[in-house]
């Protein structure tokens, strides 16, 4: 019925029935987690009603609360959050999900409720579903892999065969590089275009 996708994981479909209506996905080194994807799996939601989507962040010193963070629907099958400036939010919010235990593990619920609920509910106002338009997000994973690409082919100065017909770069120099495209991309995304 439902999955989730956190930013750089795979696909999670698994889930735990907490009651008839509400859904708790269990996401584990929540501390590397930037954005998430909520998203019906094919099957629709019963006419008239919608998924509530909640997040909690884990704290070893004290129990869980949760925080809304939108909304999913037949017309709005998915979405995705940013949720990194969720932690140094402290406005919470208590919740039926919320089991009275200290947690290492982040958790997102889905409660399937009335649209009208939906309506009146207001998500946080430090989440916002991502308003990155494609351009600013393709350049960044397109970056974001050749990255990942070129490091992988590290090695140490010692681990090197000389060849006098390769040119070699520094991995430093591609992270310094990559760093500060990041910068400018946030700073402006069509920076390049001057």
């Amino acid at each position: 019925m439902f999955g989730v996708i956190v930013s750089g994981r795979l696909v999670q479909t698994e889930y735990e029935r907490v009651s008839e209506t509400q859904f708790l996905f269990r996401i584990p080194d929540a501390d590397n987690i930037n954005h998430v994807v909520v998203f019906l799996t094919g099957e629709p939601f019963p006419l008239g009603m919608a998924g509530m989507v909640y997040f909690s962040w884990p704290d070893p010193n004290a129990p869980q609360t949760w925080k809304l963070l939108g909304h999913i629907s037949n017309a709005k099958p998915s979405v995705i959050y940013k949720i990194s400036q969720l932690k140094k939010d402290g406005t919470t919010k208590e919740h039926p999900f919320a089991i009275q235990q200290v947690s290492h593990v982040a958790q997102i619920g889905v409660s399937v409720e009335p649209e009208s609920n939906v309506v009146v509910q207001e998500p946080m106002a430090s989440v916002v579903p991502s308003q990155v338009d494609a351009f600013t997000e393709f350049s960044s994973k397109m970056l974001e892999n050749f990255y990942n690409y070129v490091s992988s082919f590290a090695l140490l100065q010692s681990q090197m065969t000389a060849n006098p017909t390769e040119t070699y770069v520094p991995v430093s120099v591609i992270c310094t590089w990559f760093q500060n495209f990041q910068r400018r991309m946030a700073n402006n995304p069509y920076f390049w275009r001057s």
